[in-house]
């Protein structure tokens, strides 16, 4: 008899030759920036709150409107060292009890000062965001402002000045806003001061601009996140909602005034191996009807690395790392009058400085004859509006642009609308906003770098009169 079993008892199955269908993509769910719902605290304080669910990382934006023009003469930078100063102790805490009270919410606290005015902004988990809160109003309703701190504040700018003036990109921001602007133009100086006026600041000044400019009733809070197990009006009573202060009649807003006549400046850094490339002008803010055209037609010059500049000059020619071309709002006023700086940047190696020039001012050139491609067109519409999704996945994505638009006094619904302008615009649009905004013969151009190896080949592509300062 055999010791072997039947063949059938131990033979194992083979795989399946069942086919399934291919599984089939769902409807997409449809997407839009979020809406904030609008009020006002009795204080005057203006509310927008947006619910987002699932985000348990409450953000709020504090716009202050505390403009870099409202500086007093020879004290640029007070409105600097008066944001940084904010989180430097309270009438409750002091600094240090601050910090710590801040830690223990686990939140975060950040303010910094710009040409529109301070911008204040919290981070903080759901659970925690009653106490933050306090914090977030004491800081605002009474600051310390000790003197050993403001002073402290003022020598840590004073070290940071000599940094910003080495860091090319930033020594080119500084030409390129000195350059556009008149003198007597805020616009036209360092955004955080200058070593002289800095040197100025004590906690007096600091005081005396925080009384002048900072209270409830121009000032406006952005609350975004999940609301779900918060009492966010008995939140904002309780602590946004006990800052009092007198009311203020809107200030007047300077008009904004710039030469883009074509020139070039070079700032000299004997030795440099690079030279920092930023050309610019001034042009419309988001007011401006041709601002969606003028985004989509920007990035198709330069927004990303299969740009046109970038495909040139990175690509082809080998000159860079990259190039990018933007429009960046610096002020808008509530008349709906404003200016945004539209600029080219990036950097390339001193040999490379004249070529690669002539190059860029050969594409504008291009642009403006032969206009964008509709595969250009497609390509941006899709990237714009295509990410926004998770561009706004955070609370302090969508409570950042909802401020912004507070501070550039546009609509509650702007952000939402421009995808939806992005989409609609046309590749001819595009084409005569972009060449519009970056005219060939009407840009200011800085180079930081050697003026002995650039000054003769920049000179000799006629693109403007050529001056040098010394870096």
């Amino acid at each position: 008899m055999s010791d072997a079993a039947p063949a059938s008892s131990t033979q194992t199955a083979g795989p399946s030759m069942e086919f399934h269908p291919r599984p089939q993509p769902g409807e997409a769910t449809p997407w839009a920036f979020p809406a904030p719902e609008r009020g006002e605290l009795p204080n005057g304080l203006t509310l927008l709150r947006c619910h987002r669910p699932g985000q348990q990382v409450v953000a709020v934006e504090i716009n202050l409107v505390a403009p870099l023009d409202a500086e007093p003469q020879g004290l640029d930078g007070v409105s600097t060292i008066m944001a940084r100063a904010l989180s430097e102790g309270t009438d409750k805490h002091t600094a240090e009890e601050f910090t710590a009270e801040l830690e223990r919410c686990g939140a975060t606290l950040d303010a910094h000062a710009d040409h529109p005015g301070v911008r204040v902004s919290l981070e903080v988990p759901a659970s925690r965001l009653p106490k933050a809160l306090g914090l977030l109003a004491d800081a605002l309703r009474a600051p310390a402002f000790p003197d050993g701190e403001v002073e402290r504040l003022v020598r840590n700018r004073l070290d940071e000045i000599p940094h910003e003036l080495a860091n090319p990109a930033r020594r080119a921001a500084m030409a390129l806003s000195k350059e556009l602007f008149p003198a007597e133009s805020r616009m036209s100086r360092p955004r955080q001061g200058t070593e002289e006026t800095v040197e100025r600041i004590d906690a007096a000044a600091v005081r005396a601009f925080y009384e002048a400019h900072v209270r409830p009733a121009t000032a406006t809070a952005v609350v975004v996140g999940d609301f779900t197990d918060v009492d966010l009006d008995k939140a904002l009573a309780d602590t946004l909602g006990a800052w009092t202060g007198s009311s203020a009649e809107p200030r007047p807003v300077p008009p904004i005034t710039a030469d883009d006549a074509g020139r070039v400046v070079i700032v000299d850094r004997p030795g440099a191996v690079q030279t920092q490339l930023l050309i610019g002008r001034i042009g419309g803010d988001r007011h401006d009807r041709v601002w969606p055209a003028q985004v989509l037609g920007t990035y198709c010059l330069g927004g990303t690395l299969t740009s046109r500049l970038d495909r040139v000059l990175r690509e082809e020619k080998g000159y860079t790392y990259g190039v990018r071309s933007f429009g960046q709002v610096l002020r808008s006023a509530p008349d709906g009058t404003g200016a945004a700086m539209l600029a080219i940047s990036g950097s390339v190696d001193t040999a490379s400085t004249g070529p690669a020039l002539a190059d860029l001012w050969t594409v504008l050139r291009t642009l403006a004859a032969e206009g964008l491609t509709d595969a250009e067109r497609d390509v941006a519409v899709q990237n714009l509006v295509g990410v926004a999704p998770l561009k706004y996945e955070t609370a302090a994505a969508v409570a950042g642009t909802l401020a912004d638009q507070v501070e550039q006094y546009l609509p509650d619904d702007f952000q939402a609308r421009l995808y939806e302008r992005l989409a609609e615009t046309g590749t001819v649009e595009a084409t005569a906003a972009v060449v519009s905004a970056f005219p060939a013969d009407r840009l200011v151009t800085v180079l930081v770098g050697d003026a002995a190896e650039i000054l003769e080949p920049v000179k000799a592509l006629g693109i403007g009169q050529v001056t040098v300062v010394q870096g």
